[in-house]
């Protein structure tokens, strides 16, 4: 039932749109009018004001035909990665690119332009559904932003469905870890570097021993920590009084993350009171874990869908975050399904035509799951 004309001339005219993650403004407008032109009731919430970003989140309402149906939920974002201003895409191939100067924003804009096209065949063939939201968000490549200023009380769905993973679609990611954000500030004392360094305290020679034998890297197949940011603050001839380390920890499973904050904390606390300084250590936590496994409802209905479109569903866990963490966290189970674009963030990000028309059938195939149509 997917138009592939009208749909690959959706997508074309969504990637042109300029809409890098902080100027949302223009893609949010657009989406807005389409969704509105198809009769669903939008409301675009205040988090553009707590964001700083261009728009707040779209939530967009499509009331049931059908009773008696569990209410569900599809997500995608609006905006992309840099460079993604004046796209020029490319059919070529059976694929669809960028000119090689930009990204395409098929993440997520393949994913958009399926539920738009989901949404005139439900209407065109009065296909049985029930209450449907799409909640489009803003800055998801800066960190689910968007997502995470989300007010919780508009979700009204009993499953949620993000379009955003880069497998094949009928392929779907069914867990991503929490992602802890630490803040090491490092507290030394400044002294002359060539007349008494004896009467200094380096801050800097905390920050290399504690790093150096803190957990980094993969800790083990759940769990990742990362130095992002090590940053001084003093003159070369002074004994170097401040150093400011940002730092990650993800893990799938909150046990091994705590284990591993408490490892990094103490390693950092125990290099300070070698060397006579002292720290200040803070933790955030970016966004929670979620996990599924083919014993979850949700899974089998994106399973049973994946069938109904001739695909085989193959479940993978990843080691990032995605706005399916926020709504998980809300306590909407969300599974993040794979929309088939290749490369993403980079020139040559693409992705297949016959992938995004399968996509917009998969779509509509867990609406008819859920509605026992």
């Amino acid at each position: 039932m997917v138009n592939e004309a009208r749909l690959l001339n959706t997508f074309l005219e969504l990637v042109k749109v300029d809409s890098e993650t902080k100027n949302e403004r223009s893609i949010a407008d657009v989406l807005k009018r389409k969704f509105t032109a198809l009769g669903l009731e939008v409301f675009e919430d205040d988090s553009a004001t707590r964001t700083g970003h261009g728009a707040g989140n779209l939530i967009c309402h499509l009331k049931g035909n059908k009773t008696g149906v569990d209410p569900v939920l599809f997500n995608c974002h609006m905006d992309t990665v840099k460079p993604g201003n004046g796209i020029k895409p490319v059919v070529k191939n059976g694929y669809i690119q960028s000119d090689g100067t930009t990204i395409l924003g098929a993440d997520c804009k393949a994913g958009v332009a399926a539920l738009l096209e989901t949404v005139s065949i439900l209407q065109e063939n009065q296909v049985g559904h029930g209450d449907i939201q799409f909640v489009i968000t803003a800055g998801e490549e800066m960190g689910l932003v968007g997502a995470k200023a989300l007010d919780p009380t508009l979700l009204r769905a009993k499953y949620g469905f993000a379009l955003d993973a880069d497998c094949a679609v009928g392929s779907m990611n069914v867990a991503a870890p929490t992602r802890v954000k630490l803040t090491v500030e490092i507290h030394g004392k400044s002294a002359h570097a060539g007349l008494f360094p004896e009467k200094g305290v380096s801050a800097a020679m905390i920050a290399g021993k504690a790093i150096a034998t803190m957990p980094h890297g993969r800790i083990d197949f759940e769990t990742t920590a990362n130095i992002g940011t090590l940053e001084g603050k003093s003159s070369l001839n002074v004994v170097c009084d401040y150093v400011l380390v940002e730092a990650e920890v993800r893990s799938l499973e909150m046990s091994k993350m705590e284990a591993a904050v408490a490892e990094i904390k103490q390693t950092f606390e125990s290099a300070a009171a070698e060397f006579g300084g002292r720290i200040v250590f803070e933790k955030e936590v970016l966004y929670v874990s979620f996990k599924f496994t083919e014993a979850d409802e949700i899974v089998q209905i994106a399973q049973r869908a994946a069938t109904r479109i001739g695909r085989k569903s193959a479940l993978f866990e990843v080691g990032g975050g995605s706005d399916a963490n926020a709504f998980n966290g809300y306590g909407v189970p969300t599974v993040i399904l794979g929309v088939g674009f290749d490369d993403v963030h980079t020139k040559v990000e693409k992705i297949a035509v016959a992938e995004l028309n399968k996509m917009a059938e998969m779509t509509l195939a867990v609406v008819s799951e859920v509605a026992g149509e």
